[in-house]
């Protein structure tokens, strides 16, 4: 995991960004795969387990528009170098607890918000801060290279090596999350400072938007929430997200009961799939921005959409493994080509100095379906069968997709 190459069009500050990302999100996965592990040993209780899972989406919902007016009034920099130093710190402290045999199922619940709640911060910061490091005609290209660098090595190198780690001792795992995020906080602190946009000054929410609170504030969310509704392209995409993340909730929550029962895989072939799923997802990152460029952004994002679409009829009906495999190939590429994009469009028409709250205004609304998409799956899963999820889901994504019309016709760029 060494300093990416320098793809040609990106500034050099990008190299370190990405290979920050990249060692990070190494550290997330072995934190994902370790957790559960943990959770189902200290526990017996499943309500108890998801939990843990729910705690990592609960802080979006109630801060994550204050993550993004702090993204936008501090130096973006100095914060995501600051959150990852403090995230260091809180997994070095629970690696110290797992170690000494003092973890119990309430310290989990208490790092998973606390971790998110940071991470608020961070994600908000990192998307204000990319259109600084890379020219704006680049946007499209450093997007898929840091969502495919962060997909690879979450795909292939951490999940995969937690077995080995959890051999060695149970507390390693979190003692190795959190020198990443060490290390990670390292090389953004390295990079160049910049001179920061000028917050654009507060001014009357239309449509009623407010929020309690300070009325810096109040105003400050309000303005992120009255950008994303006012600009009819950032309205369509994240209308179009918001209900295709509805089916991906609907997905992600009974895949393993599709694949090992539905399709009768077994573990062998869930890991098959998950593989051929992260491959396709490298591939879209690597290319997005060539796609991008070659089909236009409308175009690009319609084409990923009812490509997801059409992937997850097939998944949803068609019972062999090797069809499944290439469904879900086929829907990572897709889908990432999908995210690469949007966080484009969001970067490219925000506001210079309200980036990070648009940004968190989008995330959180985004976010706010998948637990309810999550609920959906299971109770069609559990009552018409466990291939229904992904039919449900096929057909949110192409409501999603048709949700685009309005964004396209004014002008996706």
């Amino acid at each position: 995991m060494g300093v990416a190459p320098r793809p040609q069009g990106l500034g050099g500050g990008f190299g370190r960004l990405w290979t920050a990302a990249v060692v990070s999100r190494f550290g997330d996965a072995l934190r994902g795969a370790a957790l559960p592990l943990l959770a189902v040993e200290l526990t017996d209780s499943a309500l108890l387990v998801s939990l843990v899972t729910a705690c990592g989406f609960l802080p979006w919902l109630l801060f994550g528009l204050l993550g993004g007016v702090l993204a936008d009034r501090v130096d973006q920099r100095r914060a995501m170098w600051t959150v990852d130093v403090l995230r260091g710190l809180l997994m070095a402290a629970f690696a110290l607890a797992v170690w000494l045999d003092r973890a119990g199922i309430a310290l989990l619940l208490v790092l998973a918000f606390a971790l998110t709640t940071l991470q608020t911060v961070f994600d908000n910061a990192a998307t204000a801060l990319l259109p600084a490091v890379v020219p704006p005609a680049a946007l499209g290209t450093a997007n898929g290279r840091l969502l495919a660098g962060q997909e690879a090595v979450h795909r292939f190198a951490g999940t995969p090596l937690v077995p080995v780690l959890v051999g060695a001792g149970a507390a390693v795992p979190y003692a190795v999350d959190a020198a990443t995020y060490l290390l990670a906080a390292v090389l953004v602190a390295g990079l160049p400072a910049r001179p920061r946009p000028a917050a654009p000054r507060p001014r009357a929410s239309p449509y009623g938007l407010r929020a309690r609170g300070h009325p810096l504030l109040r105003h400050d969310v309000a303005e992120g929430l009255g950008t994303l509704w006012r600009d009819p392209v950032l309205r369509g995409v994240c209308a179009a997200t918001v209900v295709a993340n509805a089916g991906v909730g609907a997905l992600v929550a009974t895949l393993v009961l599709h694949l090992t029962g539905w399709l009768g895989a077994g573990t062998t072939g869930y890991a098959l799939a998950l593989t051929a799923y992260g491959a396709g997802s490298v591939a879209g990152g690597v290319t997005a921005g060539r796609v991008a460029a070659a089909l236009g952004t409308p175009r690009t994002l319609v084409c990923a959409g009812l490509a997801q679409a059409g992937c997850l009829t097939a998944f949803g009906t068609v019972r062999s493994l090797p069809a499944a495999g290439a469904a879900l190939a086929v829907l990572g590429f897709a889908g990432m080509l999908w995210n690469a994009t949007e966080v484009t469009v969001l970067q490219r028409r925000s506001p210079a100095g309200a980036i990070g709250r648009v940004s968190a205004a989008f995330r959180t609304l985004s976010v706010s379906v998948v637990p309810l998409g999550a609920v959906l799956g299971g109770v069609l899963a559990g009552s018409l069968g466990r291939n229904t999820s992904a039919l449900a889901a096929a057909v949110l994504v192409a409501l999603g997709t048709a949700a685009l019309g309005p964004a396209a016709r004014s002008g996706i760029n």
